[in-house]
């Protein structure tokens, strides 16, 4: 797996160039045409974590892999992806087409309400692609050229102007997105659940050899929230419906699946990464969690 890929990283392989404002600490936009990097012809996209955010109108036939999941999608395809998730995708067929644009955290710093990891697309575990008809796409794509025609502009606040047509983006997706699926629950078990999750997924992805899965139990994410387990055990139980350690256990069988597939490392090499101190053990825990052991997995 490859390291993060930064804005530099992006450039300098998709360009090779960088842009003049491309400063660490400040916030960045950039919109492109997708038909460059479509095709069977096209480079292929390594399988990483951004250091930045990606909003992207897909046509075509295409498949996505993110986090341990890999969805085909076809027709026009709204998608989200961040920061904290690894992804790539596959064009399937010559017809593909469309725009995306990237940004920094920084881009929106102080501009919205809260921070873009509350809104449900950018959420961890979160369903990053929104299918469109016809009359959807036309309206996506508008957005975008009106992106590009801003960024090409001298206006002086024209990046006032993009940051509310990425908002429309986002709003546009939130409207055709299941209304069940956008409910939080306002209460002190959802920000607890809500809270170890943000600790569980910032172990995450593993990307080198060198880092380790520590928080394994659930008694250690008690301690880093500092209250008792029972607690902890009882808010995500009341919240979610599964213990904590279900959701430990499903999110160490996720990253290993992610590893197998997309890695060259050995098995030990995964296992220790996910906290194992021996092989066997790594077998076992995830023969027991998949029906399959480890090689298995890798070779299906």
């Amino acid at each position: 797996m490859s390291k993060t890929e930064s804005l530099e990283d992006f450039y300098r392989e998709k360009f090779n160039w960088l842009p003049e404002n491309l400063q660490e600490g400040i916030g960045h936009f950039n919109v492109f045409n997708l038909d460059k990097h479509l095709g069977p012809n096209a480079a292929p996209v390594k399988y990483s974590r951004r250091d930045f955010y990606k909003v992207c109108l897909m046509r075509g036939r295409n498949i996505y892999h993110y986090a341990d999941k890999s969805v085909e999608i076809s027709g026009s395809t709204l998608m989200f992806f961040n920061p904290k998730v690894p992804y790539t995708w596959e064009c399937l067929n010559e017809e593909g087409s469309g725009y995306f644009c990237i940004f920094t955290d920084a881009f929106f710093t102080e501009k919205i309400r809260g921070s873009l990891t509350d809104l449900p697309m950018f959420a961890l575990g979160a369903k990053p692609s929104f299918s469109l008809n016809e009359e959807q796409d036309r309206q996506v794509t508008t957005l975008f050229l009106k992106m590009m025609e801003e960024l090409d502009a001298d206006y002086i606040y024209k990046y006032d102007l993009i940051r509310n047509y990425v908002m429309e983006l986002i709003h546009f997706a939130l409207k055709i997105q299941p209304a069940e699926t956008l409910y939080q629950h306002p209460d002190a078990n959802s920000r607890i659940t809500s809270v170890f999750t943000e600790l569980l997924e910032r172990q995450f992805p593993i990307e080198r050899l060198q880092q380790r899965f520590t928080m394994r139990s659930a008694t250690d994410f008690a301690q880093q929230l500092s209250i008792h387990v029972n607690h902890l055990n009882r808010a995500i139980k009341e919240t979610t419906g599964k213990t904590t350690t279900m959701h430990i256990t499903e999110r160490i069988v996720a990253e290993a699946k992610a590893l197998l597939k997309h890695t060259d490392w050995n098995i030990t090499e995964i296992g220790y990464c996910l906290g194992f101190e021996e092989s066997a053990h790594f077998n076992n825990y995830f023969k027991k969690h998949t029906r399959l052991n480890p090689s298995q997995f890798r070779n299906v």
